[in-house]
């Protein structure tokens, strides 16, 4: 029995033995994996809007703050349970000060990612049959929306891990129904512990939609694993709802009432507009699969539980009250799950065609970032390297051999792949590779640029050397959430906002100007004592008062 388990969870990536070279594919995959994950998750300070609010709760947790229920400066109400945030600040506490603290607690974001990359890859070996997890996993990373959230410090990173886990429970519901119903009760715990009802509700509801609407999956098994995975569960729903109701019972019934009234919505259109650029390459191939299949659509249970999933996951998004691009994750899955299976049954000249999109749209992306890094580095094209200083707000240029090595062994990497033998299955591995390597020389080369653009640390560090030795505290005027969050952050800094205490009887004034708004004037009785604003910013500033 040991055996056969260990040989069940190992092989799940794998191919036949007798093939040659599987191996060294295998060792392609988490090569290509291990380089996807890592490059983007350090170096860079917390980037708006997404880490903002993440960093501020990591530091308030290390900082002695609450940590059943984690809420931002810049909140007055709980966003989401605790348990990504305690994942990054468990990291943050052990890693810091050998890395910086946003530096240590978004590799959360990589250990979360490389469990999901994993288990999406399992997923395709179980659907599918032996040798189409890796497909599965490179059509996965693939995707043009995920590359992003997958390296930002947001907690929808560990909801995605839940729900890629309770996918690959229903998957492997009929074969191993006992280790299915530990897994989809993880995944549902691990998904409403990182955001809530929305993501969790999409498991729950394709689990119990699937006997409901389809015969193959109305057996003694599968109510099995409905049982049990109910138990496996129930610590995650439980636990954290009755300790933070019994320790902070204001704080979760207004978390608790926010979530159930925001499935009030009609968001849908949205997401399936979405889905139109956010999902490439998957969104194409499993359209063809769609075609390609229609007469097993309804009668296979791989199909059914592929299309519930994925009708489940629409339904509940698109009544949430948050129309943001991120909570279209989960829908990457199983259009992954069904374009990994079709992508063999491709014609000759749709395959050509996805391969050569995918050539020309990389190498595009390729080109322009090597063409603006040389542009930024010598000068030339004048007016493009004009136009980087600018965006970028460095005045000088700084040549970095490290990253210079890793953008150059990246690109070499994707030219030596694209002059490999052509067929369906290398179209995708290309794609894998085509956006690992923009995205890898976005974080190297570019990411210096970038960062500078991204990050309030130099604002903030220069508003934290000009405030007074002595002081009562800080009013604040139009300063938004993330720049409560990062002053905080860089600071240690918090005001107290005008729009909530509504009385300026603090002695410093602290207000933020945007491009277009009214400038405030705080009176004679204010003395202007500093004013900043990141180096390419020019759409707001900052401006700190002492009364006089």
């Amino acid at each position: 029995m040991a055996f056969e388990i260990d040989h069940d969870w190992q092989g799940n990536l794998a191919t036949p033995r007798a093939r040659i070279g599987e191996s060294a594919k295998n060792q392609l995959l988490i090569i290509l994996c291990a380089v996807w994950i890592c490059i983007g998750l350090v170096g860079h300070g917390p980037w708006k809007p997404s880490e903002s609010p993440t960093i501020s709760i990591v530091k308030t947790m290390l900082d002695g703050g609450s940590l059943l229920a984690p809420i931002a400066i810049s909140e007055t109400t709980l966003e989401n349970p605790p348990l990504y945030y305690l994942s990054a600040a468990g990291l943050a506490k052990l890693l810091t000060p050998a890395l910086p603290m946003h530096d240590a607690a978004r590799l959360a974001s990589g250990l979360w990612m490389a469990l999901t990359l994993l288990l999406a890859g399992m997923i395709g070996r179980e659907l599918w049959g032996l040798g189409v997890g890796r497909q599965t996993t490179f059509i996965f990373m693939s995707s043009l929306g995920l590359i992003v959230t997958a390296h930002l410090l947001t907690p929808e990173v560990s909801a995605l891990t839940g729900a890629t886990m309770g996918f690959y429970a229903l998957a492997l519901a009929k074969r191993r129904p006992f280790r299915a119903s530990v897994l989809l009760g993880t995944g549902i715990g691990i998904s409403f512990l990182s955001t809530g009802l929305v993501s969790a509700g999409i498991l729950f509801a394709t689990a119990l939609l699937l006997p409901i609407l389809f015969k193959p999956w109305r057996s003694w098994s599968y109510g099995i694993v409905l049982g049990l995975s109910a138990i496996a569960a129930a610590p995650w729903l439980v636990i954290w709802p009755a300790l933070c109701w019994h320790y902070m019972p204001e704080v979760f019934s207004a978390w608790w009432q926010i979530e159930i009234s925001s499935f009030n919505h009609l968001s849908h259109a949205y997401f399936l507009r979405t889905l139109a650029w956010y999902a490439w390459p998957a969104l194409p191939i499993a359209c063809w699969g769609l075609w390609r299949y229609r007469a097993k659509l309804l009668l296979k249970p791989k199909f059914q539980l592929i299309l519930t999933f994925f009708w489940a996951g629409i339904a509940i998004i698109g009544l949430g009250n948050t129309t943001s691009e991120i909570y279209a994750l989960p829908l990457l899955l199983p259009l992954a799950a069904l374009a990994s299976g079709s992508v063999e049954t491709l014609k000759r000249g749709a395959a050509g065609a996805l391969n050569w999109f995918g050539l020309i749209l990389f190498g595009i992306m390729g080109f322009l970032i090597w063409l603006g890094w040389v542009a930024f580095i010598s000068g030339w094209p004048a007016k493009l390297s004009e136009r980087m200083h600018v965006l970028s707000g460095l005045p000088d240029a700084d040549f970095n051999w490290a990253l210079f090595a890793i953008a150059l062994l990246v690109t070499l990497i994707w030219l030596v792949t694209i002059n490999a033998k052509r067929s369906n299955r290398a179209a995708v591995t290309e794609w894998a590779v085509g956006i690992t390597m923009a995205w890898s020389l976005l974080m190297t080369i570019w990411l210096p640029m970038v960062d500078s653009a991204k990050s309030y640390e130099s604002v903030m560090l220069s508003l934290k050397q000009a405030m007074p030795e002595h002081y009562a505290c800080i009013n604040s005027r139009n300063l938004g959430d993330t720049q409560q969050d990062l002053l905080y952050y860089y600071t240690d800094l918090r005001t107290q906002p005008l729009e909530i205490v509504q009385r300026l009887d603090c002695d410093l004034y602290l207000i933020q100007d945007e491009r277009g708004r009214e400038k405030i004037d705080p009176g004679h009785d204010w003395k202007l004592i500093w004013q900043g604003k990141r180096p390419a910013d020019r759409r707001e500033s900052f401006r700190l008062y002492q009364h006089i």
